[in-house]
């Protein structure tokens, strides 16, 4: 881990690590070429100076349409769900103190799930009654899990009650699907893959908004959530508010996740690996909200890449990409700590 460096602004000074910042600025980096390289990419290829030239507006009428209209939203999408969903992981990951506390695993995106099929199947919802249904099933599963606990979202009880809820609400979402007609199914099903396709500014406006909004909070509790890993007991010792910390760090988690998921539907895995692999790379033992949101972009942004160009022409979406990249993170997650543990 390396030494912090302390930087005098006036009458203010700031306690920095120089590891953490590098490794931000590489991630950035690589956001930026991976971004360069989707840009590029399509029926309609386009070299880098062909792609230049449209985001400076001096290319062609259709090459500033193909770039600007259709792959930069969704390249800035990607980086900014997968931001969204860096940073909701690594704050489940903290408050539960468990590297396994995801989203995905939690139950809180399959309720999101739960709450769009609800408006597709039962209502029959165009896209913003499906987000809304989303955003509403997440909250309830909030509500659920909040009531379950009892207000004591620490350690294994998160995972263990968010692990059941996952269970119903997967078995939930297959009912709903099964008893729809063809059309509905397919649509509801289509929506479940997650997927970048056909997304407009409006929604990476929408997305954007929502994650700068929610990190403001996010950052002003990291510190705590950091001090909670040393236990309740230790952390309300030296004046820590316990259980305010933790609730408003649920309750960011969850909107985090709930505006990501209206979005593009389920993203798997990225919320679950990105805090993980940020932490490694960063020396960290806390939260590290940036560097996860960071590399949660870039992993989003490589999946969907991967899946424009595994089977070109042919397109594999997002979610079915991070999912299965995702599967073979958890198996290696697993067999490692299984391994540790002997």
């Amino acid at each position: 881990m390396s030494a912090p460096v302390t930087t005098r602004v006036g009458e203010w000074s700031v306690r920095v690590r120089p590891r953490p910042v590098v490794v931000v600025l590489v991630l950035l980096v690589a956001a930026a070429a991976l971004g360069s390289v989707a840009l590029t990419l399509g029926e309609y290829p386009l070299p880098l100076s062909g792609v230049l030239d449209a985001l400076l507006g001096s290319g062609s009428r259709a090459q500033r349409f193909v770039v600007l209209e259709l792959r930069a939203p969704r390249v800035v999408l990607a980086l900014v769900v997968g931001a969204v969903l860096g940073v909701s992981g690594a704050m489940f990951q903290s408050l539960a103190r468990n590297s396994l506390a995801s989203p995905d695993l939690l139950g809180f995106t399959t309720g999101a799930a739960s709450g769009a099929l609800v408006a597709i199947v039962l209502f029959g919802a165009g896209a913003l009654g499906t987000a809304g249904g989303a955003v509403v099933g997440v909250v309830v599963t909030a509500a659920v899990a909040l009531a379950l606990l009892g207000g004591d979202t620490g350690g294994y009880r998160l995972v263990l009650v968010g692990i059941g809820l996952n269970a119903i609400l997967y078995s939930l979402n297959n009912y709903l699907i099964l008893r729809s007609d063809l059309a509905t199914a397919s649509a509801a099903q289509t929506w479940l893959v997650g997927s970048l396709n056909g997304r407009d500014w409006t929604t990476v406006a929408v997305v954007a908004i929502g994650l700068v909004v929610l990190l403001v909070p996010a950052l002003l509790i990291s510190r705590r959530l950091d001090l909670l890993g040393m236990g309740d007991e230790a952390a309300s010792s030296i004046g820590v508010p316990v259980v305010p910390t933790r609730i408003v760090a649920l309750v960011v988690g969850v909107v985090l996740v709930g505006t990501a998921t209206a979005a593009v539907g389920p993203i798997a895995f990225v919320a679950l690996a990105a805090p993980q692999l940020a932490r490694r790379l960063t020396g960290s033992t806390g939260p590290g909200l940036l560097a996860a949101g960071v590399l949660g972009g870039v992993l989003l942004l490589a999946g969907d890449v991967l899946g424009q160009r595994l089977a070109a022409p042919a397109q594999f979406p997002a979610g079915t990409m991070t999912a299965s990249i995702g599967g073979l993170y958890l198996v290696w997650l697993l067999a490692r700590e299984w391994r540790a543990g002997r």
